[in-house]
């Protein structure tokens, strides 16, 4: 089966330029700090994927309909408030000791940094990077 094309894909838009745009200083700052660990965990730079959601890294997905498409390996977009932290191991335990957030298929959400624990989220980036390859 054809990749299926999706209107959420890789863009060449400024990351810094969209975090700068964001009206909502402390989420502009606990974004900027997710980019941080991202990016140091990953060792990818940060692309925009559509005009809101910051990927990192890019992998086929693959479904068992045979349909395939082009997606960030981990990303994340601060949205109206929650800050959705996409392709993330959903592993109740090793979250168990995250903090304040809510699940979503394949994806947390955080209404700040200062409600998880940085180390745990790090590891939870860790994983889940890790199981993409």
């Amino acid at each position: 089966m054809a990749k299926t094309e999706l209107k959420t894909k890789e863009t060449d838009a400024s990351v810094d330029a969209f975090l700068d745009s964001m009206a909502d200083e402390q989420q502009r700052d606990d974004s900027r700090a997710i980019v941080e660990i991202m990016q140091r965990i990953t060792g990818e730079k940060p692309k925009m994927w559509g005009p809101a959601i910051i990927g990192f890294g890019s992998t086929t997905l693959k479904y068992s309909s045979g349909r395939e498409l082009d997606w960030m390996k981990l990303g994340f977009s601060p949205r109206k408030g929650n800050i959705v932290l996409y392709g993330m191991a959903s592993d109740a335990k090793a979250a168990k000791d995250l903090g304040k957030f809510k699940t979503g298929k394949g994806c947390l959400y955080i209404k700040r940094l200062a409600d998880v624990d940085e180390k745990v989220l790090s590891n939870l980036v860790n994983d889940s990077y890790k199981r993409k390859d």
